[in-house]
């Protein structure tokens, strides 16, 4: 294995007082957002789709293609929305920044506040987060009394304010229009699109709503230029990514890897990264992705993690959560529990997510058993997985069997092990 080259792009500057505005100062912190003052919005976006930054909260979609669509929007007020409604199994990278990098979130949240001359910005983080929720005030305090946030940033005569806002412990308000609804105080279920959140986002004006790994990743390529950044990443998406590594991996914790630059492999069996499996097992699979994202096997180790070629082999890089499991794992037993999350985690808006998801349990239930399934249960799961991803209204119901589903390509003798044969009684 070759020696792996890790990046610290993101949390190169983690220590000290996280919450000191003047510490962060003395790191180079807040330059970017000098910079970026003096810039016209024009020239910031130039720079963010030079870099290639992919929304870094699941979806993936080019950061500089909807901070332009935002900007040629003319209606006013705009606002910024952060997305630190963490919810995801297996994914914890955003409490890191959160709890150790709250300056730097502050710094590219308040840059895009600047690029758009926007209102105001909220940042919906998750309820369990309730601590991190009073330490990230404090840091908008301390921002505000060192005048880069509230009234008059850098005597410029703009004014700024940033709000956080708990969410309840729903999952389904990760996305983002939900999230938009709970931060008005209506039920967070998912909105109909179009008009896009761009148009007719929070109070139905034009919003900007980014993952917090996004907005930590806007300083960098404001300081460094666009150029630069990609060329720490991969040719179709620059920079690094924060990946979570839990389960039975030796190292469990938060990991910032240059995209292109590391093969799953690595990421799970390198010293400076995953270190192997725990117990000196075998690998089983691994989970990529939160637990709406693709599992993978270990004839997939070689893929390169980045968007493109994890999306090649029919994975993705998803909220950049690595779940390792063992040879000890029933696959079976594994997807029960993701179903169980999702028939807990959906908000019962529309059918084929609310029924679909118990219906899918029902039948994993059965496979557990010996003899208890039969082979039209199978078939019966099969439409029941091209049902919800066809037909759910929004991404929880239409990802919720992607686990099941790329496990039915990999382990399809166990899925068949339990399955009593014609005429059996």
């Amino acid at each position: 294995m070759r020696p792996v080259k890790l990046n610290a792009l993101i949390t190169g500057n983690v220590g000290g007082d996280p919450l000191s505005a003047a510490e962060y100062i003395a790191r180079g912190g807040f330059a970017a957002l000098e910079k970026a003052a003096r810039l016209e919005p024009e020239a910031v976006i130039a720079e963010i789709k030079k870099a290639k930054l992919l929304g870094r909260g699941g979806a993936a979609y080019p950061a500089g293609n909807k901070w332009e669509h935002l900007l040629r929007i003319p209606e006013r007020p705009k606002y910024i929305v952060c997305n630190a409604d963490e919810g995801e199994p297996g994914t914890f990278k955003d409490r890191l920044i959160l709890d150790k990098l709250p300056m730097k979130l502050l710094e590219g949240i308040i840059i895009a506040g600047f690029v758009f001359r926007a209102k105001a910005a909220y940042i919906y983080v998750r309820g369990e987060y309730r601590g991190i929720q009073k330490r990230l005030i404090k840091a908008i305090e301390n921002a505000g009394a060192a005048g880069f946030a509230g009234k008059n940033i850098l005597g410029t005569g703009f004014d700024f304010d940033i709000h956080v806002i708990s969410g309840a412990g729903a999952y389904v308000c990760g996305e983002n229009s939900a999230l938009l609804n709970s931060t008005e105080g209506t039920v967070g279920r998912p909105r109909i699109k179009p008009p896009h959140l761009a148009e007719a986002g929070l109070f139905l004006l034009p919003t900007l709503v980014n993952n917090v790994e996004t907005f930590a990743n806007i300083p960098a390529i404001v300081g460094m230029g666009g150029e630069a950044y990609l060329r720490i990443g991969h040719p179709d998406s620059g920079g690094t990514k924060l990946v979570c590594l839990s389960g039975h991996s030796r190292n469990r914790g938060v990991f910032e890897i240059p995209l292109g630059g590391v093969t799953l492999r690595e990421a799970i069996h390198d010293p400076e990264i995953g270190g192997g499996i725990a117990g000196g097992k075998n690998l089983k699979f691994f989970h990529l992705g939160g637990q709406s994202g693709a599992i993978g096997g270990p004839d997939q180790l070689d893929t390169v993690y980045s968007y493109t070629d994890l999306k090649k082999a029919g994975l993705s890089v998803g909220s950049g959560a690595v779940v390792v499991m063992d040879e000890s794992v029933s696959i079976i037993e594994y997807l029960k529990g993701v179903t169980e999350f999702f028939i807990h985690e959906s908000c019962g808006k529309c059918v084929p997510c609310r029924e679909g998801n118990r219906q899918v349990y029902h039948i994993l239930r059965k496979l557990s058993s010996p003899g208890a399934a039969a082979a039209g249960d199978l078939d019966t799961l099969r439409r029941l997985i091209r049902a919800m991803s066809d037909a759910s209204f929004c991404g929880l119901g239409q990802t919720a069997t992607a686990a099941l589903n790329s496990a039915w390509k990999h382990f399809r003798t166990e899925f068949e092990a339990n399955v009593r044969s014609a005429g059996a009684t």
